[in-house]
């Protein structure tokens, strides 16, 4: 119980003075404070209702006992009525449970059975009420003497001078005394229910409010590039669901963030590279030059003037994507032809590299709209990756198809291929699944996002060690 009270305090430290601890602590208890006041009160009421109706049916119903019995002497004319009326108050049985007075017309207390009469000043507001009520009966709840009475005084039918009311006196200490009890328990009830609800209260809020101040620790280091922790999933339920969100969050800022860090050293190495020959034959070549030295230097800073030209095109796509400025000049074209155009630049250097490159020129136009340089982008993006990762005496075959409502191109090679682990990340940015081959790793995102623009889709099925084949699907132009 400590523990979570700190935890809570720790909590509401870190978010503030009106934390989501301390609001629903205060929100929770005010509630139901409330709520046991008026449960209280009730009970209170319908128990004081339920006593003193008792008390007050049980009195009444003795006075129109002794009314009765008085009735029937009356009409005794044997009987002396004034001595049977002394003998009924001064041998009550009842004297233990109540007191029996007699009234004179006068309306004094002549007789008692108790044998102390009261004095002249004494009230007897029930009295009052039988003089002016229908059926002579006066009831009064009320205080003498500092405790709580009821009395129930009966108009005799016929009365004499000396006895014209009998008055019922019982005290309701007894019965106050058992209110008490009850509302004694009651009370006690009332605080062991708060003290539950605060105990439940203190677990269920540190079941919220540790997990979200752990949360919120974790989110500040994350701001800080610290993706190494993560929160306890200690239950199933909303709290559990975020901590599992919030962990694969940090997984993927985590891979993210090696990406980026894979990436900077990669392209870091890719710059260096070519800068680095560039530097090397300019030197050789400012030094002095025979004309063999020349022309293969001036080809090595040509070539890797190129290769960089094509990293920087692809960092400044990629930029253009990420600002959603990435735009493009659509027009009906030909789709074959620009296949085949991207074809013609890798012709020279399959051969040069022993590699075979098949593809068998299809009889069919495939119009299409859409820009026709970001496509020839993508056919020159894909050939190139082949290219790249098929060795020597490897084979590239490049198939083109349609169908009613789309035109199919495949590019397969029986190069490297792609570990199932990495499949589905090879589009994503930044992501190079072999590192040991030049490029950005930046390329397949573009050529995807190209694709997708047009409408189409970009699929890659690999085997590892036994070769990859790319499939763009793009919708044909409607007719």
């Amino acid at each position: 119980m400590e523990e979570e009270v700190k935890a809570i305090q720790a909590s509401s430290h870190s978010l503030g003075q009106r934390s989501i601890a301390t609001r629903w602590m205060v929100n929770t208890l005010s509630v139901a404070a409330v709520l046991l006041v008026v449960v209280n009160i009730c009970i209170y009421y319908f128990t004081r209702q339920y006593y003193y109706g008792s008390a007050e049916s049980y009195v009444v119903s003795e006075a129109n006992a002794s009314q009765t019995i008085l009735a029937r002497l009356y009409d005794d004319l044997s009987s002396n009525f004034s001595s049977e009326v002394r003998n009924i108050v001064e041998s009550f049985n009842k004297k233990e449970q109540m007191e029996l007075m007699s009234i004179n017309k006068d309306g004094v207390v002549t007789l008692t059975s108790s044998g102390f009469k009261p004095n002249d000043e004494y009230l007897m507001p029930d009295y009052e009420k039988a003089l002016v009520s229908d059926n002579g009966v006066g009831v009064y709840l009320g205080r003498d003497g500092g405790k709580n009475i009821l009395a129930v005084t009966t108009i005799i039918s016929r009365p004499s001078a000396s006895y014209s009311a009998l008055r019922f006196v019982t005290s309701l200490e007894k019965i106050d005394s058992q209110i008490g009890g009850i509302m004694l328990t009651s009370l006690i009830v009332s605080v062991f229910i708060l003290l539950v609800v605060a105990l439940t209260g203190v677990y269920f809020v540190k079941s919220i409010v540790v997990p979200i101040t752990r949360i919120g620790g974790t989110a500040k280091k994350f701001a800080k590039g610290d993706f190494s922790e993560r929160i306890p999933v200690t239950s199933h339920d909303e709290i559990g669901q975020l901590s599992r969100a919030f962990n694969e969050m940090a997984d993927e800022l985590e891979n993210s963030e090696q990406i980026k860090n894979d990436f900077i050293s990669s392209v870091s190495h890719e710059l260096r590279t070519p800068l680095t020959a560039i530097k090397g034959w300019s030197e050789t070549l400012e030094a002095g030059y025979d004309p063999e030295s020349f022309q293969k230097g001036m080809k090595v800073i040509t070539g890797e003037t190129k290769r960089l030209e094509g990293m920087v095109e692809e960092l400044l796509d990629f930029s253009r994507i990420q600002s959603g400025h990435f735009s493009f000049q659509m027009t009906t074209l030909d789709l074959i032809a620009e296949l085949e155009d991207a074809l013609l630049i890798y012709i020279d250097k399959s051969k040069k590299e022993n590699i075979k490159l098949s593809y068998n020129e299809p009889e069919f136009m495939a119009a299409v709209v859409g820009d026709k340089n970001r496509l020839r982008q993508v056919f020159i993006n894909i050939i190139d990756n082949a290219l790249k990762y098929t060795e020597p005496g490897g084979a590239i075959d490049i198939i083109a198809e349609k169908n009613d409502d789309a035109v199919i191109v495949s590019v397969s090679d029986t190069g490297a291929g792609i570990a199932p682990e990495d499949l589905p990340k090879v589009k994503t940015k930044f992501y190079k699944a072999n590192k040991t081959k030049h490029g950005s790793g930046i390329g397949l995102a573009v050529a995807d996002e190209i694709v997708l623009r047009h409408g189409g889709t970009l699929d890659i099925e690999s085997e590892l060690g036994k070769g990859t084949t790319v499939t763009i699907i793009l919708p044909l132009k409607a007719s």
